[in-house]
């Protein structure tokens, strides 16, 4: 019985074991930020496009697009593996708790950039290679060197991360197009704001880290007032779309609401007595997230109205 329950025991472990190290894999490649990615990228395509947009590109590109998003991410975690440990939003990460092996990282990473370059070349040559240079873009020159170099290192490396609407589009098409600029535009002006914020609530964070984010060089009461500024930018950019007949008036009913509501809360970062103490930095950032959601859904249902009522 005792001999029993001791196998009993050992097989449990080992099934907890490989769910961890599963988990601990998924983790590596952020899901919830590739999946925004890939609704964006998702846009893109069908903006690109009067009707439906192609299947084979729609499936083949979010899962190209993925792959190297999830290549991008899982590299930065090998990159930035000694700094995650000294910080407390990211000390538990797999490879800064040496749960998973750095050669193992790397070769999971090599992996999934390799698989998700030759998805994509079977759509077109200029996808696969746009969506390789974000991820260099990403993994290598704004976490190995804009990261740590400047304190505007997230306004430069955001156009990494705003490529996705463009690649999407693309997919579709096989050729760059200025409307796919302005989606980049809308993700690259949103990106600061976004970040700074979360950078305002992890202040001490970076500083301890030694990473020159805007707050650490410049102070709070700086990166408040750039995070207010970027907001009415971002507004004035969200008017593109529609000033350029790419949208119609449900992107301008929904888009301003959006934009106006995210100024708000800048606002209320900036001028706020003890605005951080009162978590108003972490509600912004929250906020962010679900205005680019927001907005990029609006963009999609009025490209669909549109074309229904056409």
């Amino acid at each position: 019985m005792a001999k029993v329950q001791s196998i009993e025991k050992a097989g449990t472990l080992k099934a907890v074991t490989r769910y961890r190290v599963w988990q601990d894999y998924l983790t590596m490649t952020k899901p919830k930020v590739v999946a925004m990615l890939l609704l964006t990228a998702l846009v893109g395509m069908c903006l690109a496009v009067p009707g439906i947009p192609p299947v084979k590109a729609v499936l083949l590109g979010l899962m190209g697009i993925g792959l190297q998003s999830a290549a991008a991410a899982a590299f930065n975690h090998v990159l930035d593996r000694r700094f995650d440990a000294k910080m407390a939003r990211t000390y538990h990460r797999p490879l800064a708790k040496g749960r998973v092996p750095t050669h193992h990282a790397v070769v999971f990473a090599t992996s999934l950039m390799v698989a998700g370059f030759g998805v994509l070349w079977q759509l077109n040559p200029l996808t696969a290679w746009l969506t390789f240079a974000s991820l260099i873009g990403y993994a290598v020159v704004y976490t190995v060197w804009l990261k740590h170099a400047t304190p505007q290192n997230i306004v430069i490396g955001g156009l990494a991360g705003a490529a996705p609407p463009l690649l999407g589009w693309t997919a579709v098409t096989g050729q760059l197009d200025p409307h796919a600029l302005l989606l980049v535009m809308l993700v690259f002006t949103w990106t600061p704001p976004h970040f700074w914020a979360l950078a305002i609530h992890r202040r001490d964070d970076y500083a301890k880290a030694g990473i020159p984010m805007l707050p650490v060089t410049h102070g709070i009461a700086f990166t408040q007032t750039m995070v207010l500024l970027y907001t009415v930018m971002l507004a004035i950019v969200g008017l593109l779309p529609w000033l350029t007949g790419m949208s119609g008036m449900l992107y301008l009913i929904g888009s301003s609401a959006l934009n106006l509501a995210f100024i708000g809360y800048a606002c209320q970062l900036k001028f706020a007595d003890n605005a951080v103490k009162k978590g108003y930095a972490w509600s912004t950032f929250t906020f962010s997230i679900w205005h680019l959601l927001a907005l990029f859904v609006v963009l999609l249902a009025d490209h669909w109205v549109r074309i229904a009522f056409s």
